[in-house]
């Protein structure tokens, strides 16, 4: 067994991870966090605080720009209307 070390400190919405590996950094809420490890690994996660139950995502650098790009075409119609995104573009396609 080896020997392990973690600190944590919170400002705000803000969590601090010091470790063996290195600094760490997590930013969110009770319920939704995306957070970067010492090694650089990113993920998102979701969770109903109380009950244990959570869901989590790895975040690569693809997935992070693909998911800017759809908020952003979501929001560029000159006539306020939400454009269909590019992941719903790919499952119509599919289907």
């Amino acid at each position: 067994m080896g020997l392990r070390f973690r600190k944590s400190f919170n400002i705000g919405p803000l969590r601090i991870n010091i470790s063996k590996s290195g600094i760490g950094f997590s930013l969110g809420v009770k319920g939704f966090r995306v957070s970067r490890s010492a090694k650089g690994k990113m993920t998102a996660t979701a969770s109903l605080p109380g009950t244990g139950l959570s869901y989590v995502q790895d975040l690569d650098k693809e997935s992070i720009e693909e998911t800017i790009e759809d908020v952003k075409d979501l929001f560029d119609g000159d006539d306020g209307e939400k454009k269909e995104s590019k992941s719903t573009k790919k499952i119509n396609k599919k289907g």
